[in-house]
């Protein structure tokens, strides 16, 4: 049976309000099914037209100038985990990647998330793993006319933090950055809007802050700020595609900066829009410490409709 894509749209939107109000009854594991139902949320998708490429395209008997529409929109490129207890991701799936080791054994907070007790320090573990929905993404954003591949690879780990001890556990080199010296600096929130939910750097485990979910949601930020970038003093691999003729891909993530990334909460509620960190949405406290939230980034391209990009043009 063949569907058309409204058809298709229509169905996807069913299956993730369903999940929805699966979430909304009560705690659920996060397992793969749930998160490829996730990817139908034309929130987070963001598809718009935004200009015309330009190709030339040539024979034997001459060349003609031919165009194709250059769109915009974001990718759900990976899974972000951020969890207390090592060897405990929330995806119930991937644990296996993320066990304890002998240089990464325990995990747990040094505070009982007491207001009062906000002088003592959280940890979080953290996972960066490629999202699974690829095929199902495909199929939704086609709907809306053509679309841009991602970086991410199902299934690919591009950070684990068990295998990052030194920088994740011990913020070595990272305490002695500026950014980790300077108040106001690589900041999730605001100082003077009095909604700081923590510092991006150094970009370990471990953070001063009472509220729970956004500890985890500063650790998330720490992770993607680190995937998203090359050369850093991190055993990770990047999660970055590289640029070609009509396609642009999306570059370095940057807290509160949605135009580079944004964030789709999988657990502890699965919600069918994106945000930036902070947000003022409603914040969850998951009983086991732990979250994970899909990551998507934005990119651009146009359909190839000649053998030379001769460039483009933006409407806006």
């Amino acid at each position: 049976m063949i569907y058309r894509p409204f058809d298709l749209l229509r169905r996807l939107r069913v299956a993730v309000a369903s999940l929805l109000l699966v979430s909304a009854t009560g705690s659920y594991a996060l397992n793969t099914a749930t998160i490829v139902g996730s990817v139908a949320s034309p929130d987070c998708l963001e598809y718009r037209v935004v200009g015309i490429c330009y190709w030339l395209f040539c024979t034997w008997t001459g060349c003609t100038v031919r165009t194709s529409v250059k769109v915009r929109h974001y990718v759900p490129d990976a899974v972000v985990s951020s969890y207390s207890n090592t060897g405990e991701n929330p995806w119930t799936e991937v644990r296996f990647m993320s066990p304890p080791n002998a240089t990464a054994e325990d995990g747990g907070d040094g505070t009982t998330n007491e207001d009062h007790e906000n002088n003592l320090a959280k940890f979080k573990n953290a996972d960066v793993i490629g999202h699974p929905g690829g095929q199902l993404f495909s199929e939704f954003a086609s709907s809306s006319g053509y679309f841009c591949e991602g970086a991410g690879t199902a299934f690919m780990p591009y950070l684990l933090s068990t295998l990052d001890t030194i920088a994740w556990r011990y913020n070595i080199p990272e305490s002695v950055y500026p950014e980790s010296l300077t108040p106001g600096l690589r900041e999730v929130g605001g100082r003077t809007t009095v909604n700081l939910w923590g510092n991006v750097y150094p970009r370990g485990g471990f953070l001063h802050q009472a509220d729970d979910h956004k500890a985890g949601a500063v650790v998330a930020q720490r992770a993607g700020d680190v995937v998203t970038r090359r050369g850093q003093i991190h055993v990770y691999q990047p999660l970055l595609a590289n640029s070609r003729p009509g396609y642009w891909p999306a570059g370095a993530l940057k807290e509160t900066d949605a135009s580079t990334g944004k964030w789709q909460e999988l657990t502890p509620r699965l919600s069918n829009t994106c945000a930036v960190f902070p947000h003022t949405g409603t914040l969850t406290q998951a009983e086991q410490g732990d979250y994970a939230w899909a990551l998507w980034r934005p990119y651009a391209c146009c359909e190839r409709r000649g053998q030379v990009f001769l460039g483009s043009i933006d409407f806006f």
